[in-house]
């Protein structure tokens, strides 16, 4: 499909639900060195992924934004994450470079369990962080650590989302699943916790989480598209769950990094058949109220 063509189709899509664009809270922009080597990863179907995964949009950063302004993504976000320790202070000063130099995007920060992590999150708290990132299957750490109990604590205290990769998918981890950071919840109840991609594949485990923590929310992202739909579908008697929860749910798309069109991930939301009204929350307006992009 031509660029052009896809958004066209894009807008469309947002068009008639009466939006004035999308918010799309789970997108990744990193620096080149590191962008360059998690395509690396995905194009020899590392053991976190498990299974062949073109990227479909592997292109200059440039290039990249430009897409996303095009298919009319109002407010995006710079994913990054680290996978030792002594990285998460750098691509935090990276990202806020990054978001002072493209403001449409939620200025994005992260973490590690080392010392000092708790300093650094406070500061990139203070000097404007919107969204954290999280990824306990990446970074093969357990969230319960002692090393982020301060970060815990400051984030909840701030009221700042944390997108959070603890589902077992594609391939689990030791620390993924929805105990450990369930016992994080517990610890710190005023958390505003993101679930990435809905939990996958423990999707019914996460929605009970989302019903014992009011400040539980999950991203869609990949879920419901063929690629998702393949290894790890969605319990479709738990639809209903997903309407009860409609104003605890934003889009995540994983752009660039989706081995399938973008506009598949919209459609696949709207063949819920779970209303317009549903579609508008999850694809704007859930994320305008919490992120408050424009602030």
């Amino acid at each position: 499909m031509s660029g052009m063509r896809e958004a066209t189709r894009i807008r469309g899509f947002w068009q008639e639900l009466g939006l004035p664009g999308i918010i799309d809270v789970h997108t990744h922009f990193m620096p080149k060195q590191v962008m360059d080597k998690v395509w690396a990863y995905f194009d020899t179907a590392g053991p976190l992924t498990g299974r062949e995964w073109p990227i479909s949009y592997r292109t200059g950063e440039e290039e990249r934004l430009a897409v996303l302004r095009e298919f009319g993504v109002l407010a995006f976000t710079s994913m990054i994450y680290p996978h030792k320790p002594d990285m998460a202070a750098w691509l935090n000063g990276w990202a806020a470079d990054f978001a002072e130099r493209n403001p449409d995007c939620l200025r994005t920060a992260t973490f590690f369990p080392e010392p000092g992590a708790g300093r650094y999150v406070a500061e990139a708290v203070e000097t404007g962080a919107k969204v954290f990132k999280a990824h306990l299957q990446v970074g093969a750490y357990d969230p319960r650590d002692a090393l982020l109990d301060d970060v815990w604590g400051v984030l909840a205290e701030a009221g700042i989302p944390v997108v959070t990769h603890c589902g077992s998918g594609p391939q689990p981890g030791a620390f993924t699943g929805p105990g450990p950071i369930g016992e994080v919840l517990r610890r710190h109840p005023r958390l505003r916790l993101v679930v990435a991609h809905m939990g996958v594949p423990e999707y019914r485990e996460f929605l009970d989480l989302a019903d014992r923590h009011d400040g539980l929310m999950l991203d869609t992202t990949m879920n419901f598209t063929r690629f998702s739909e393949e290894d790890a579908p969605f319990p479709r008697e738990e639809l209903p769950r997903l309407l009860d929860l409609g104003e605890r749910i934003v889009f995540g798309s994983d752009f660039p990094n989706i081995p399938y069109p973008y506009a598949e991930a919209l459609e696949a939301l709207a063949s819920l058949g779970l209303g317009d009204g549903w579609l508008r929350a999850v694809c704007h307006d859930n994320a305008a109220r919490i992120f408050h992009p424009q602030g």
